[in-house]
């Protein structure tokens, strides 16, 4: 289980209905009461349509998504853009959230993160730590907290690929007063990638993770 608490004082601009936190902090710790509420439901995650908690909410929940540009990992050996060169892979499959607040009390969040992690023809061991990171903005202006964590993953002989899921708890993100709602924030999503990479993704290329063994295996079959 990973944890990341957002420490953060909102603030409502005049004149303006989106609020604005003045600072934010990233600490590793997480929020007692918030734990023993989440071991009270289900376990229940993978389910898309995972249910919010009985409480109701004072506001919709902030937006939680995967970020387009790093939402896959695809390593390219030599710098060509070629699936023989492909190295490890990785790819965000779903997130899953839930929130609870009422009152002028903070918004927490927990979610719930699937991964599907590849290993190409150039992977160099069987083994990779891939690291993702999960940020806090006030819906598409600016970043108010961010957190990187690591993702170990050992591939079993004969596999080249493995899902992994992983939990993020402990996301609290304050609020001025009670009319301030999660609908003005965003939780997003994504990996630790290169300029290269997010590249790659934005412009929608894609490469399978096993994509050159299997054209190596029919070019010999076809001699």
């Amino acid at each position: 289980m990973r944890r990341l608490l957002l420490a953060a004082a909102a603030f409502v601009v005049a004149a303006s209905t989106v609020p604005r936190l003045a600072h934010a902090q990233i600490d590793p710790g997480g929020d007692q009461q918030q734990e023993e509420s989440s071991k009270k439901k289900k376990d229940d995650w993978g389910d898309k349509q995972a249910p919010l908690p009985a409480m109701r909410n004072a506001g919709p929940c902030p937006f939680v998504k995967t970020l387009y540009d790093a939402a896959r990992y695809i390593e390219f050996k030599g710098g060509q853009e070629a699936s023989a060169s492909v190295g490890y892979t990785g790819e965000i499959q779903g997130v899953t959230a839930a929130c609870a607040y009422k009152s002028d009390d903070p918004i927490t969040v927990s979610m719930n993160l699937l991964f599907e992690l590849g290993r190409g023809p150039q992977a160099d061991g069987s083994s990779k730590t891939y690291r993702y990171w999960v940020a806090v903005t006030d819906r598409n202006r600016e970043v108010l907290a961010k957190k990187t964590f690591e993702l170990p993953v050992s591939f079993p002989a004969g596999q080249d690929r493995v899902y992994k899921s992983e939990e993020v708890k402990g996301i609290v993100i304050p609020r001025a007063t009670p009319t301030v709602s999660g609908a003005n924030f965003e939780v997003l999503v994504g990996f630790e990638v290169t300029p290269e990479m997010a590249a790659f993704n934005r412009e929608g290329k894609r490469f399978r993770p096993n994509v050159g063994a299997v054209a190596a295996q029919d070019a010999t079959k076809q001699q």
